[in-house]
Formats: C-alpha cells, sequence, structure tokens
C-alpha cells in the first residue's frame, strides 16, 4: 500500500473574509502582504493548514494572530481550486467568511503583514491572488442568507434601535426596503426582543432599543427585497 508520500499532494489554505459594519457601512478586513508574491498588495488574511489542525482550527489560528480576533461568527463558504491561483504552486483554498462588530475588536497587523484595514466594499483595492473572487463570493453568500438568517445581528451592537436594523439590511443588500414590512416581518419572526428601555440623545425622539432573542437562532424568516 503506497503512502501518501508516495503521491504529489497540493497544499490546503484557508482564506477568511471578515465583514464588519460601522456608520451605515459595510466594510472588508484586508491585509498588506509583507512578502512574495503580492509583495506590498492587498489581501484576505489566511493562512496553510497545519498538519494537527481542522479548518476551522486554522480559521481561529488566523484570527487570533493576525487580527487579534476570538470568538466570532464563522461559517464555511466555497473551495476554490484553480490550479494557477498561487504562484508558488498547486494550492487549494478552503473560505469562510465571518462576521464582527469593529467597536469590538482592535485590529493589529503583528508581525506577518504591512498593514491591516477596513475598506468599504464598494472601494475596495486589487486583490492579490483570487481573493476579489472569493470576496464576491463571500458577499453574495452574505446577501443571500440575511434574507432568512439573522446573521445581520452580529454586526450590530447588543442593543440597538429598528432604525438601526433597517439601516444594516438596506446597506448589506444593496437597497430600499419598506420600513412598515421590514418591521412587521421582524417583529412576527420574534429575533428581536424590546428592552423597555430607549435611545437616548436622539434628535425630537426617543427609539425603543432591541436586543437579539438568542433563543430563537435556528428558526428562519424572509425578508423580502
Amino acid at each position: 500500500m503506497k503512502s501518501f508520500h508516495s503521491y504529489q499532494n497540493p497544499s490546503l489554505a484557508v482564506d477568511l473574509v471578515v465583514f464588519g459594519y460601522s456608520k451605515q457601512q459595510l466594510a472588508v478586513l484586508l491585509l498588506n502582504r509583507k512578502e512574495e508574491p503580492f509583495k506590498d498588495c492587498w489581501v484576505l488574511p489566511g493562512a496553510f493548514l497545519q498538519m494537527e489542525e481542522r479548518f476551522r482550527d486554522t480559521c481561529s489560528r488566523v484570527l487570533k494572530t493576525k487580527l487579534g480576533m476570538d470568538d466570532v461568527y464563522m461559517e464555511q463558504l466555497y473551495s476554490f481550486d484553480e490550479p494557477e491561483r498561487d504562484p508558488r504552486g498547486r494550492a487549494i483554498a478552503v473560505a469562510y467568511y465571518a462576521l464582527v462588530n469593529p467597536a469590538r475588536v482592535a485590529i493589529s497587523a503583528g508581525n506577518m503583514a504591512n498593514d491591516v484595514a477596513w475598506f468599504n466594499i464598494k472601494e475596495l483595492p486589487k486583490l492579490g491572488f483570487d481573493h476579489h473572487a472569493i470576496f464576491e463570493i463571500a458577499l453574495q453568500r452574505l446577501r443571500s442568507k440575511i434574507t432568512y438568517f439573522p446573521v445581520g445581528f452580529e454586526l450590530l451592537d447588543e442593543l440597538f434601535t429598528m432604525p438601526e436594523l433597517h439601516e444594516l439590511y438596506e446597506c448589506i443588500l444593496d437597497t430600499t426596503i419598506d420600513r412598515r414590512n421590514f418591521r412587521r416581518k421582524i417583529m412576527d419572526s420574534e429575533y428581536i426582543i424590546n428592552t423597555g428601555n430607549k435611545r437616548e440623545g436622539a434628535q425630537n425622539r426617543h427609539p425603543d432599543l432591541y436586543k437579539f432573542n438568542k433563543k430563537l437562532k435556528k428558526n428562519s424568516f424572509q425578508i423580502n427585497v
């Protein structure tokens, strides 16, 4: 019986599309590479799978060591296997997307990159490797899933108003959503709980503050756009 070393095996990598939401803008986190290939170019954070790791272990390692993050919402996206996708050799990437609230994390480039920064999804620089294609598929997945599953709550503060939630959905879906219909759908889904408190400091009004009802996280609903 032949050992695995008898075969020519590709490298396995994990690439992460980390979305953040702040000031009514959806952004993605990018690293500026220190070394070739694509030296000084912006790329998605990622790393090669180590022998003892599962894919999610590699994701956690990337988030902790390269971005200073931990315990974030994360979901496997797709595999990318074009033979020429990495100029160093044959490498297959399994992509994940993650959702974070930028106000809750303090990002750091560490020793592995020149810089790390948030970029508005509509103003991305040219990305190295096939990372723009990975980003596009991640954005499509997020836009699809948020219409029937409440992943968007991961991007908000713990307490939020209905207008803030409505703005989040319009931003991610890049479209106008009827306010009354949106409110009815959200309230019928029972995904949010009225805390009984109000947002102070809002001019001429004090909107109700809501929080995510985590007990219903496995239920689904449909937001029509």
